[in-house]
């Protein structure tokens, strides 16, 4: 390879590091905007410290066994594989990814008191900007700490190192998002349906009233899992793109017939999300509302805006860096199967729309009805987010593959860094939701004025869509994430065909289709135990002093959210070890080919299946909303009870399970590609 090459990818490094500085910088600037702005009256700011303390506690507690966790594998990798840079690179990737959770949800702790405040104080423009602003902080922290790892190993590796080890730092983001996403997760809806089963069901006592002592487990939950395991989630998938289109550099530059070098090709994908932290940057920075407007229409202006760049700047740096236009195709590919999930996704969990609509009505007949219809829907929803997927998927191969044969595969990791690239502006748009929740909690807590929580209600509408709309996108992500990766652990294994004639293939492949629904299964158990737990101390408190309810007595938040995190920890290590261990074994027990027909398995079912749990979860969610907004008999009704239980059991469909899916196929690729060498030494090459 050409020293000038390598000289130039150097310096273009440098630029996609600078670029991740300055998105930092701004995430900064905006964060001491949101901690300056006024928290309100002494009742807000105490609510608003209940929330932040049992956060950093349950963050504390989780990153002591994550700590383990790093530990343990960076050895399991750096003796494995006799690769110190490897496990270096894992440490250094699992270290990034909590950072990006944790500043998120520092952040958003702050954010939710003063959204509440400037809702009373200033109206629906200055509480937009805030929420908004405070998720834009998690979005920005994601997208910049994984350019600037990734562009670190750049410019301080060479490029051969870089190719060889890089997964380690995918490695390493990934297994910090399965903990984070499943603990955060199982968190966070313990409290919730704990506080809605007794609290608006068997009390009939309002959403988030200071009585129920599960309200602040709950509030503290939207933090956890909804911020910090979702940024570590998406940093995960962003970074896993970038890296699977790095690998696959060599493989570009091979079929090229001579048109640009590996390190070019290398540089590109860096180079690309580099553009889409500056298209961010702008996108936020534009959002602002009106007064009487909806939300949801200044943030989407700020996602097509910063999509928009994104597709002109690709066009051109394709031509210039790469010689054909045919790869800013593939970007663009991956751009718009993202936008075209999040429309699909709107569609089938928005109020605005009949599906949700639909349940609603079949509430009036009972709880059964709700699950039943709801469940319709998840399914129902998986057909169009698959053909955009497939679409995509052919659009970026074959655009790719007209410039040399053997290309496709990157054409594809393109796809997922286009889809991925306005990273800051997506994450923005889905933890605004949570800081929007959160700020209607504490208006009914500290007991605002009846127009405060209507403004917050109208924020935290949009921000159950906007959840719903990340949840689709970070599955879609993930679907072409895992399929670059996988292409990369084929050139690894020299594993040219997946043989649906090989018996051994055939059983890796119902392995892995087997693996999300045992998966999904440890996290919904998991979920059910720590509720019951929950729900019998909450009707303790209320047997024991009927103070509480009669808001005479202040209920015992502390021991629900000791509650949740005990739970939390306790059950998200197995789901965790899970994920790590089982392609591990098939790859150690049965080979390269086994392993190959398992990714196959796990990606078709867990996408799909994903879909289902955090689409129909949502939907519940929002036919419960559509119905307190005075539907069917409203709030109290048998109506509204039904669809509690319907919300109540999508809880765990859309904010663990269903999420923590995308995860998991994602770090079985990761772990399949880290560990090929080992599977490669002990049965042999494939091909």
């Amino acid at each position: 390879m050409r020293e000038g090459g390598i000289k130039k990818m150097k310096a273009l490094a440098v630029i996609a590091v600078c670029a991740a500085i300055f998105g930092l910088i701004v995430a900064f600037i905006l964060a001491r905007w949101i901690k300056n702005s006024d928290q309100g009256t002494d009742r807000m700011k105490e609510i608003a410290g209940f929330i932040r303390e049992g956060a950093f506690a349950f963050l504390k507690r989780e990153y002591k066994i994550m700590a383990i966790v790093i530990i343990v594998l960076a050895l399991a990798i750096g003796f494995g594989l006799q690769s110190v840079t490897t496990a270096l690179l894992y440490v250094f990737g699992a270290v990034l990814s909590v950072l990006a959770g944790f500043f998120g949800m520092n952040v958003a702790t702050l954010g939710n008191v003063r959204t509440a405040n400037a809702a009373m104080e200033s109206g629906m423009n200055k509480a937009l900007k805030i929420a908004f602003r405070s998720g834009a902080v998690t979005g920005l922290a994601v997208a910049c700490l994984g350019l600037f790892g990734l562009g670190m190993v750049v410019v301080i590796l060479d490029l051969a190192t870089v190719v060889q080890c890089i997964t380690g730092f995918g490695f390493g983001a990934s297994s910090m998002a399965l903990f984070g996403r499943v603990g955060g997760g199982i968190y966070t809806k313990a409290a919730d349906v704990g506080a809605d089963l007794v609290g608006k069901v068997e009390a009939g006592i309002p959403e988030d009233d200071p009585r129920n002592p599960a309200v602040i487990a709950d509030n503290v939950g939207d933090n956890v899992g909804d911020v910090a395991g979702m940024g570590s989630d998406i940093y995960e998938s962003y970074c896993g793109s970038i890296i699977s289109a790095i690998t696959l550099a060599a493989v570009a530059a091979g079929a090229s017939g001579g048109l640009f070098e590996e390190a070019t090709a290398a540089i590109f994908p860096l180079i690309i999300a580099a553009v889409g932290v500056i298209a961010s940057v702008i996108g936020v920075l534009m959002v602002g509302g009106k007064e009487g407007s909806n939300p949801a229409n200044a943030l989407n202006a700020g996602t097509y805006i910063s999509s928009g760049v994104v597709v002109i700047i690709s066009v051109i740096l394709s031509k210039i860096m790469l010689g054909s236009f045919a790869f800013s195709i593939a970007i663009i590919a991956g751009l718009v199967v993202g936008v075209a999930i999040g429309k699909i996704t709107e569609i089938f969990t928005s109020e605005e729309y009949k599906s949700v609509k639909k349940i609603a009505e079949q509430s009036q007949t009972g709880s059964a009805t709700t699950i039943i219809s709801g469940m319709g829907v998840g399914m129902m929803s998986t057909v169009w987010p698959i053909i955009f997927i497939a679409i995509g998927i052919f659009a970026a191969y074959y655009s790719t593959e007209t410039v040399g044969a053997g290309m496709g595969m990157y054409g594809i990791a393109l796809a997922a860094v286009g889809m991925l690239s306005t990273t800051g502006m997506t994450v923005a748009v889905d933890a605004y939701g949570p800081v929007s929740d959160n700020a209607g909690g504490i208006a009914e807590m500290a007991e605002l004025p009846e127009e405060v929580r209507s403004i917050t209600d109208k924020l935290d509408a949009v921000g159950n869509t906007t959840a719903a709309i990340g949840k689709g996108f970070a599955i879609g992500s993930a679907a072409l994430t895992a399929l670059a990766l996988f292409a990369s652990y084929s050139e690894v294994t020299d594993l040219s065909v997946v043989s649906l004639l090989d018996p051994i293939v055939i059983i890796g492949l119902f392995i892995g289709a087997m693996l999300p629904f045992m998966f999904s299964a440890f996290t919904m158990n998991s979920v059910g135990k720590a509720a019951n737990d929950m729900i019998e101390e909450v009707r303790r408190q209320f047997r024991a002093d009927e103070g509480i309810l009669a808001g005479t007595s202040k209920p015992d938040y502390a021991h629900c959210v000791d509650i949740s995190t005990k739970a939390a920890l306790k059950e998200m290590i197995v789901p965790g070890i899970m994920a790590i261990v089982a392609p591990l074994a098939v790859g150690i027990i049965l080979g390269p080919e086994a392993l190959g027909g398992m990714l196959a398995g796990a990606l078709s079912a867990g996408v799909l299946l994903a879909l289902m749990m955090a689409n129909a979860g949502g939907a519940w969610d929002n036919a419960k909303k559509y119905i307190e907004g005075g539907a069917y008999g409203g709030k109290g009704s048998d109506t509204h009870k039904a669809a509690v239980v319907g919300d109540t059991v999508g809880d765990p469909f859309k904010d663990t399970s269903g999420p923590s899916l995308n995860i998991l196929i994602k770090l079985m690729t990761i772990v399949a590609v880290v560990f090929a060498p080992l599977f490669v030494a002990i049965n042999g090459l494939v091909g």
